[in-house]
């Protein structure tokens, strides 16, 4: 692997972009009162507070919902849990939220978390979406859509976590 990184995504362009999906996720739900946003542990679960933080700015007539799951995202069999209870999301809709969508397995894991829930409607968002689906799972709201080749490693640097400055970068 190289030693080279590339910058794909400054800290202004993410804000831009995760605005950009906030009003996505109105337009495609403006007749909801409360949507359930959950975020992957960890990034997209930072990722999904920023996009409740723009939406509850944008929308202060609607309520967001805040749940996080946390996933064995090494083992090859679903080992997952939530802060909270599940119940939160019955008869909503909810945004599954990650960083990077790679394969689809850390979404289709966050998926079976609501198999048993009745849903109004799920959907998913990322800040980068790289297109090697392994799963039959796809974005339906993405910061960026990138192409690129399986060697190659797309890292999400994010302050919260990082203590660096927001960026995305490809390895």
């Amino acid at each position: 692997m190289s030693n080279k990184r590339t910058l794909i995504l400054d800290k202004k362009q993410i804000h831009q972009k995760s605005i950009r999906i906030a009003y996505q996720i109105l337009e495609d739900n403006f007749e909801e009162k409360s949507i359930v946003l959950v975020g992957i542990a960890d990034r997209g679960y930072i990722f999904a507070t920023r996009l409740q933080h723009i939406l509850q700015e944008i929308a202060p007539d609607k309520t967001f919902e805040l749940l996080k799951v946390t996933i064995a995202k090494t083992k090859r069999s679903l080992e997952a849990s939530i802060d909270g209870p599940i119940e939160t999301a019955t008869n909503k809709v909810i945004i599954l939220i990650d960083d990077v969508l790679n394969s689809g397995r850390t979404l289709a894991y966050g998926l079976g978390m609501f198999l048993d829930v009745p849903l109004k409607k799920m959907r998913t968002a990322v800040l980068i979406d790289r297109s090697h689906h392994q799963f039959p799972l796809f974005s339906d709201y993405y910061g960026l859509k990138l192409s690129t080749i399986l060697k190659e490693h797309v890292e999400v640097v994010l302050e919260e976590v990082d203590k660096e400055e927001d960026a995305a970068w490809l390895s």
